[in-house]
């Protein structure tokens, strides 16, 4: 495999993500934000610890969806992240849900 088909391939996989994104975006209440990751989720916990002088935040999610383009099964029942850097957790309003044909992005 040469590295144009390599490359192509994962275009390929990001846009089939993006559009999974899209058909899938309306079934959640919340987005939130990791450094290793993107989730939704219609259920959200975030906690603020500390331990030995250090701050982390314990992230628990249920009935999630995870943007990684190499994960077979995106959907998940429940989810927990320990992270040690900030975390986004945002509401989502309706109106942002409809995704449909807003300019720049492909259907």
């Amino acid at each position: 495999m040469s590295a144009e088909d390599l490359e192509n391939y994962e275009t390929d996989m990001e846009l089939a993500l993006y559009r999974e994104y899209r058909d899938v975006v309306s079934l959640f209440a919340y987005v939130v934000e990791t450094e290793r990751r993107f989730y939704l989720a219609n259920h959200v916990d975030l906690q603020v610890r500390s331990a030995a002088g250090e701050v982390y935040f314990e992230l628990s999610l249920a009935d999630a969806w995870v943007w990684d383009v190499y994960r077979s099964a995106r959907f998940v029942k429940s989810v927990r992240v320990v992270t040690f850097k900030d975390v986004n957790v945002e509401e989502l309003a309706k109106a942002e849900l409809d995704l449909g044909g807003g300019a720049g992005f492909p259907r």
